[in-house]
């Protein structure tokens, strides 16, 4: 069972990544070089430098890794697929994608996130969330070591009975928060609650 707390997420890093960045930067010698071939220092360091700056960012693991879908070899970005269960609302499971660059001091900002019911929802769990516009965070997920982070708050939208599950970055993009939004109607659920009449003016 997946783990309900929000928190840092993380997946594992495959050997295969370092192997493979590594080699590129190898000198096939040739044969006037080889009999004066000195020992490649260079590649140590390189594959020692590829692992801090893929570790630097991952402060905590979890079970939460769902995929990791790679964007090209030479590109060396992924898009990270995690999902986790809304800690007091165990009836909506929702997923994140977001970017990863192992090779970067900081992964771009974009994510999204879509949420779904998967389970009951009841008054009583309604009733123990956060009102107001400003909600709660849930889930977050380090995406620089310059405190940039990624978040998904839960917003409850009473007068239109819905759950509104938002991911936005914490740093600013070119004057503007990139951001995804996803949402849960409570409709057809024992928590709806049928909405008062707007008065005509």
């Amino acid at each position: 069972m997946r783990p309900t707390k929000p928190g840092i997420l993380c997946g594992p890093i495959p050997l295969s990544t370092f192997v493979l960045r590594e080699n590129l930067f190898k000198v096939t010698p040739t044969a006037s070089s080889t009999a004066s071939a000195r020992p490649n220092r260079l590649r140590p360091l390189l594959g020692a430098l590829l692992a801090a700056a893929s570790l630097a960012t991952l402060t905590g693991c979890s079970n939460d890794d769902v995929a990791d879908v790679s964007l090209g070899i030479f590109t060396f970005k992924d898009i990270k697929l995690n999902a986790f269960v809304d800690p007091k609302i165990p009836g909506v499971t929702c997923h994140v994608a977001s970017i990863e660059s192992p090779l970067s001091l900081s992964d771009p900002s974009d994510s999204a996130v879509s949420c779904r019911q998967t389970g009951e929802i009841t008054p009583e769990m309604i009733a123990s969330i956060r009102k107001g516009g400003e909600g709660e965070v849930l889930f977050e997920k380090s995406k620089s070591i310059f405190l940039k982070t990624m978040k998904v708050r839960r917003i409850y939208d009473e007068a239109n009975q819905t759950l509104m599950y938002l991911s936005y970055s914490t740093k600013e993009i070119s004057g503007s928060f990139k951001h995804s939004l996803s949402t849960v109607p409570l409709w057809g659920t024992a928590a709806y609650v049928k909405p008062m009449p707007v008065p005509p003016k």
